[in-house]
C-alpha cells in the first residue's frame, strides 16, 4: 500500500494503530470474560483505570513489558492478544493469514466473526464460571453441546 493509503502524517498520528486496536480488543475480551473491572485490572498493574481503558480502545500502544503482565494478570499466553486478527491486518502488516498460531483463535471455529465479543456470549462463560461445582459444570458443558447439531 501507498502511504497515501494511511492519509496525511497528522492523521496518522491521532489515530490508533488497527494492531493496537486490535490487541486492545483482546485485552477488553479476556477482561470482561474474566468479570474483571478495569479498575482491578489496574490494580494488578499498577495503572490507573483510564490507562487500561487506553489500552482498551487501542489509544496507548502495549509495550513488551506490559503485555507479558498482562498475560500473566489475564492468565493467556501472549499469542491470545493477536489470535483472531483480521486476514487484512495481518497481511498490510507482514504476518501470516489465515488462522495463525495456536491458541485461543482455534477454540471459535465455527463461530461468526462477532459472537465472542456479543455481550450475551460474555455473560453466558461468566455464568458457566460461576459454577463452583466442577462436576456441575461439566454437566452444564455436556448439556450445552447435546443441544447443538451432531459435527
Amino acid at each position: 500500500m501507498a502511504a497515501s493509503d494511511y492519509g496525511s502524517a497528522t492523521e496518522r498520528e491521532s489515530r490508533p494503530s488497527p494492531i493496537d486496536v486490535h490487541v486492545g480488543t483482546r485485552i477488553r475480551l479476556r477482561r470482561t470474560l474474566l468479570g474483571m473491572s478495569q479498575e482491578r485490572l489496574g490494580e494488578a498493574l499498577g495503572l490507573t483505570f483510564q490507562q487500561v481503558q487506553k489500552y482498551e480502545r487501542g489509544v496507548n500502544r502495549v509495550g513488551a513489558s506490559r503485555l507479558f503482565d498482562l498475560s500473566r494478570v489475564l492468565d493467556v499466553p501472549i499469542s491470545f492478544f493477536f489470535d483472531d486478527m483480521p486476514d487484512s491486518l495481518a497481511s498490510v502488516y507482514g504476518g501470516q493469514t489465515g488462522r495463525r498460531a495456536a491458541g485461543f483463535a482455534e477454540m471459535q471455529d465455527g463461530f461468526g466473526d462477532d459472537t465472542l465479543n456479543r455481550r450475551e456470549t460474555l455473560e453466558l462463560v461468566r455464568a458457566y464460571y460461576r459454577i463452583t461445582d466442577p462436576s456441575v459444570r461439566k454437566r452444564v458443558f455436556e448439556l450445552i453441546k447435546s443441544m447443538g447439531p451432531v459435527e
